[in-house]
């Protein structure tokens, strides 16, 4: 493992030197490091690059890492890793990623996730993306999230990508069973040329499944956004969309929610919202004795918070 990896580590899965628990950690298209537990079982696939991580029913309070890093230009990563979570399990699992260049070379990671859930398992899913160094090669990362959930199963997912990626296209696609919950929040923010593009597409088909999808970010000087929701209740079930945007410089922002409800005790609701920084918190901060750019951080800061 060499030292830009090391660097990425420690804010994209808080490496501190080591892992607790079960982890794998991916480099240039290669693992540099692996531990399994008792409970958490991680194995290479031997159809296609990526991992199979089977996690044993019952299992309580442990994690799994599997972070991945791009540390030079010309790489292409793909992997593909596949979580099964066992009946009743509650985990976190951990995958953030970053890529590096210092040339003009592109660095690109696309990882593609699938999530099985079996009935009553809930996993809090954590992941942060960055995009370092000083090379003017494209630094791109585009995540593929699929998602099974069984009855009464909760997926809660934490992702966040705030800064230095000049590409991505994310794209996460879930179906639920009766009682099951997905929880997403996202956070992004885009500077200079950069893109970001991020779609839902979620299928609500058991009885009082229910799924919340927070997405707030920041576009600044000519980057560009694009935010596509679809939110399908094929059953007695609940939805809620919401997208916050802030906008300064040229930048911009498109967002399209969308409902389709084809059950009538299917309850769904969209919300958008986009809008530059009310000028009376940039007052107020600066009357505290912070300069304007200061505050205007300050402000996206606690935004994406």
């Amino acid at each position: 493992m060499n030292n830009i990896t090391e660097k990425m580590l420690k804010v994209i899965s808080n490496y501190n030197g080591s892992f607790k628990g079960a982890y794998n950690i991916r480099e240039n298209g290669c693992s540099v490091g692996r531990q399994s537990s008792k409970n958490i079982i991680i194995d290479s696939k031997t159809d296609a690059p990526g991992l199979d991580i089977h996690i044993m029913p019952g299992t309580k309070g442990e994690t799994v890492s599997i972070p991945a890093c791009v540390t030079h230009g010309d790489v292409d990563d793909l992997v593909y890793n596949d979580f099964f979570v066992g009946e009743n399990a509650d985990v976190v699992i951990v995958a953030g990623c970053g890529v590096h260049t210092e040339n003009g070379e592109p660095a690109r990671h696309n990882g593609i996730h699938r999530f099985f859930l079996e009935k009553g398992a809930k996993v809090k899913y954590v992941e942060k993306h960055i995009g370092t160094g000083k090379g003017n090669g494209i630094r791109s990362i585009d995540p593929v999230t699929e998602v099974f959930l069984d009855e009464d199963s909760v997926l809660e997912m934490d992702t966040a990508q705030i800064g230095g990626v000049d590409k991505t296209d994310r794209k996460t696609k879930a179906s639920l069973k009766a009682g099951a919950k997905l929880l997403i929040r996202e956070r992004i923010m885009t500077e200079k040329e950069q893109t970001a593009v991020t779609t839902f597409t979620v299928e609500l088909n058991g009885e009082d499944s229910g799924v919340d999808i927070v997405s707030r970010s920041v576009a600044k000087d000519t980057s560009y956004q694009e935010y596509t929701s679809n939110i399908i209740g094929n059953a007695k079930c609940s939805g809620h969309s919401e997208c916050d945007a802030i906008i300064s410089g040229k930048a911009t922002v498109d967002a399209a929610p969308k409902l389709s409800a084809r059950c009538e005790d299917a309850s769904l609701i969209h919300e958008a919202a986009i809008g530059k920084i009310a000028g009376d918190q940039i007052l107020k901060l600066r009357t505290l004795g912070l300069t304007e750019q200061e505050a205007e951080n300050k402000i996206i800061e606690g935004f994406l918070s």
